[in-house]
């Protein structure tokens, strides 16, 4: 070559596909005869590589795909694991040394000498394969075999099959391309940050990426732990991450896993001592084998508060301005996200849920609890008696993956018509409308729909109280006491609905249907009403306790407490906006109602009676007879149980549930047991004190009986009960 011309981009691969043809043209004889000038090329193509340039490739070493985890309150216990791809990124510096040097080893040994391409390599493997014809032969340096992983993701990423086919398929050009592209790696970073990306992007077994996922799925320990032989039998697996997985292929891997030692020993990089005693190992007794189920199918008992959480990632704009970005974030973006589930609570909810009726009981009643703290708006635990399975098509059965504790929306179902557990909110509205609980009312059987001074209907609604019949006069307090419905009607026509509505609202409550949870939806917003016709999720109700739990601040539900990304920066997560909804006069009386009344010896919850005389306020409540429930609350945890067919309804009249037959079931020999139990439970498991202070009644709520303007008229017809 003249020495005014210099060696260009286009003659130098000229003069490589030259001496391809060369080869092919004149036989192993002729490229043996030329072969002291390939080791030549290597220092050409070095003094190439500044020249070299792959127009729009931008690859930044440091990120990958990688695995978010869901952790639970405590922040050290893992709910559940994401991914695209099962990866976590650690730095170099995190990666053992007989890591690194067997990964050079088996993939790369000239990868320090190189400027990206190894033209030795190259040619030895052009040799083998279409000379020698012997086995395909890569040839590939581990900077190229790092592009190709880099091309490969971002293909997949991107849900692009076609890039994904050009980036593995087996032809010159892409080669070519692979060439062009690692030598721009090679100018971009140092050798030591491309050794990084790659130990992080490469699969290491079925489903594996990355070497810290590897030394924890096979090892259990991380990557900077490593030892000769630990090191050497990940290696192994790259060239073939199924066939050399040592979980499924142990005889072959161990065989690879040997090769791979042989190879580090002649490069010196471990002793003849070290490599001999390494493959006189058997690989059974190196490995510890760790899960690597993923996602909320893998979560146990933590399943439903794991599909919420996720739930509640996908819904929410602070996440992505689409759900299918948000999708992406939470698989792919290494979050760190810590919830709100408390493991005693979560544990005690599911145990409490499946002793009151077992899963495979014949009846098929669903037994559904949701746990909140007060005052915070943190979503506990969740307890169903039902195995969360992801792969079935719908509710029903044993196995479901509707979380039938929350709103539909929230991947819950239509919730549970909530019956005399809406009684509290009556009473809060009824003092928030200026109104004594001690006020006397005419009650009636039969209510003129044109007497509710907000409602436009006609006809009327023929109600009774359980036993049959009413009880006139009678005040809100003995109302709520005696869980009376026409004293509630009364109550009703006087203040109006919307008064009722807005109050309930106000405290958290909202229909569990989708499209349809305004309470002044039309399927909704009528007199019945007030007597718990409305549908609405157990979390929504447990929150309205949560309401008076917490002197009448509300909270919005959440399941998030922090979520970190892959670069450490804090995002932003649903706000609680917790706020005083109703006053705190008003909630103490409520809550003062709900145990001077209701759980005492003549009150129709007196069967919730919390252990160690702790001060305990309740409601019991039916739905005709197709929903059982009970929801109360202790100033640190409020929970709500419902029992019943959450897919339609179905009669408890005459049905034997767990052994024990009742012609007829109300809330407090099913759903009240239910409630009692995890109440009982996760006091005692989280020592929470006995705290009796709360629930003194306000007197400027409970002043001596005003002049009634009730009317003794009604609406409608139904009967719910206790």
């Amino acid at each position: 070559m003249p020495k005014n011309q210099p060696m260009t981009v286009r003659r130098f691969f000229t003069f490589v596909l030259a001496y391809i043809i060369f080869c092919t043209a004149g036989g192993v004889v002729a490229s043996g005869f030329l072969l002291p000038a390939v080791f030549g090329l290597n220092a050409a193509a070095k003094s190439l590589m500044p020249s070299l340039e792959a127009q729009g490739i931008d690859f930044d070493v440091t990120d990958l795909p990688q695995q978010s985890r869901i952790y639970a309150s405590d922040g050290k216990t893992v709910i559940a694991t994401f991914y695209a791809q099962n990866r976590i990124v650690v730095p170099l510096s995190d990666v053992s040394d007989y890591m690194q040097k067997a990964v050079v080893a088996r993939e790369d040994r000239r990868f320090f000498e190189h400027a990206g391409v190894d033209i030795q390599g190259v040619f030895r493997a052009f040799v083998e394969t279409y000379v020698k014809k012997g086995d395909t032969q890569g040839g590939s340096s581990l900077t190229q075999q790092y592009v190709k992983n880099v091309l490969m993701s971002e293909a997949e990423e991107d849900d692009d099959p076609i890039a994904v086919y050009h980036a593995q398929e087996e032809t010159v050009a892409r080669k070519m391309r692979e060439m062009l592209i690692a030598v721009q790696m090679e100018k971009k970073y140092t050798k030591a940050e491309i050794l990084q990306g790659y130990l992080n992007i490469a699969q290491f077994g079925n489903g594996i990426y990355g070497v810290e996922t590897a030394a924890q799925r096979f090892f259990n320990k991380s990557a900077k732990d490593l030892n000769v032989v630990e090191s050497a039998t990940i290696a192994a697996i790259t060239k073939n991450p199924t066939g050399y997985d040592p979980t499924s292929n142990p005889k072959e891997s161990q065989e690879q896993r040997n090769i791979v030692l042989d190879l580090m020993y002649q490069q010196g990089y471990i002793t003849k001592k070290q490599r001999d005693e390494a493959k006189a190992t058997p690989i059974a007794s190196t490995l510890h084998v760790q899960s690597v189920a993923a996602g909320c199918q893998a979560s146990g008992d933590a399943a439903y508060f794991c599909d919420y959480v996720t739930k509640q990632i996908l819904n929410s704009s602070e996440f992505g301005k689409t759900q299918a970005a948000r999708d992406k974030l939470l698989k792919e973006g290494g979050l760190e996200i810590y919830s709100t589930m408390d493991v005693k609570a979560n544990s005690d909810a599911m145990k409490a849920a499946r002793a009151t009726i077992p899963v495979d009981d014949p009846t098929g009643f669903e037994v559904t609890i949701a746990a909140i703290k007060p005052g915070t708006g943190e979503v506990l635990g969740f307890g169903i008696n039902r195995t969360y399975d992801a792969t079935q098509d719908s509710g029903g059965g044993t196995k479901t993956a509707i979380n039938y504790a929350v709103d539909e929306a929230d991947g819950g179902g239509w919730g549970f018509q909530v019956g005399s557990t809406w009684k509290p909110i009556n009473l809060a509205a009824w003092m928030a409308a200026g109104k004594s609980i001690n006020q006397s009312l005419t009650t009636s059987t039969s209510y003129s729909l044109s007497s509710f001074p907000d409602y436009t209907g006609t006809g009327t609604w023929n109600v009774q109280n359980s036993g049959g019949g009413t009880t006139s006069p009678e005040s809100p307090l003995l109302g709520l006491i005696r869980s009376h419905n026409t004293t509630q009607a009364s109550m009703a026509q006087i203040i109006g609905l919307k008064q009722i509505a807005n109050t309930a609202k106000a405290m958290g409550y909202h229909n569990s249907p989708e499209g349809q949870e305004d309470i002044f939806s039309s399927n909704s917003f009528n007199p019945p009403m007030v007597i718990g016709t409305v549908q609405a999720s157990p979390l929504t109700m447990a929150n309205v306790y949560a309401t008076i739990a917490a002197n009448g601040v509300e909270c919005t539900p959440i399941a998030l407490k922090k979520v970190v990304d892959k670069d450490g920066k804090q995002l932003k997560v649903p706000s609680a906006n917790c706020h005083q909804a109703i006053d705190s006069g008003i909630a103490q009386t409520v809550a003062y109602a709900m145990n001077q009344g209701v759980v005492q010896s003549d009150g129709e919850a007196k069967t919730t009676q919390l252990d160690g005389g702790r001060k305990t306020f309740a409601k019991t409540g039916t739905n005709e007879d197709t929903y059982m429930l009970t929801g109360g609350f202790v100033p640190s945890v409020a929970a709500y149980v419902a029992v019943g067919n959450a897919e339609s309804q179905v009669s408890f009249n005459n049905k034997t549930i767990n052994g024990v037959y009742h012609s007829t079931w109300y809330g407090a020999y099913i759903a009240t047991p239910a409630w009692k139990t995890f109440m009982n439970s996760y006091l005692a498991d989280t020592n929470t004190p006995i705290d009796n202070n709360y629930g003194n009644a306000d007197a400027k709520y409970t002043g001596a009986a005003t002049t009634s303007s009730s009317s003794s008229s009604s609406s409608s017809s139904s009967t719910t009960g206790q």
